[in-house]
């Protein structure tokens, strides 16, 4: 089934921007990470872990899915297909693996917000170079898929 032009360009607007947006909150989410790690000011840390607590869930897993849902809609409607064109299945591949850690990630967030919170721990026993990594090769792994999607 093709979309027509209109519904096509509204499905290739809310694509882009889920996407972009979800590349953007990850770097936000980075900074943060970044910070968590090496700040000597353990207030900051705890409310690094918080924000990356609440990013992870009211920001990164609504656009995750936002993306992996506008670009299924993409593929099955428009003539580049799902399988047709390498590219469009290896993003699609990208974005599920990337939907796949995320979603087991959220554990995580839940365990440093729950940290955060525990104010009987030192800044030693807070810091966790866990989200640095994962937040690092997500950005890694959505530039992959832009740099697929341009060239």
């Amino acid at each position: 089934m093709t979309m027509s032009s209109s519904l096509r360009k509204l499905a290739l607007t809310a694509h882009i921007t889920s996407t972009l947006g979800w590349l953007g909150a990850i770097v936000g989410f980075l900074a943060l990470a970044i910070a968590a790690l090496t700040s000597p000011d353990v207030e900051l840390v705890r409310g690094a872990y918080l924000a990356m607590e609440l990013t992870g869930w009211y920001v990164l897993i609504p656009l995750c899915v936002a993306s992996l849902v506008t670009g299924l809609i993409m593929s099955l409607g428009t003539p580049w297909g799902l399988f047709r064109h390498y590219w469009v299945l290896v993003k699609f591949v990208i974005t599920v693996v990337a939907a796949i850690i995320l979603f087991m990630y959220t554990q995580t967030l839940e365990q440093l917000g729950a940290m955060a919170r525990d104010a009987t721990l030192t800044i030693n026993d807070l810091r966790n170079a866990s989200p640095v990594l994962h937040s690092g090769l997500a950005v890694l792994a959505l530039l992959v898929n832009t740099t697929l999607s341009v060239y």
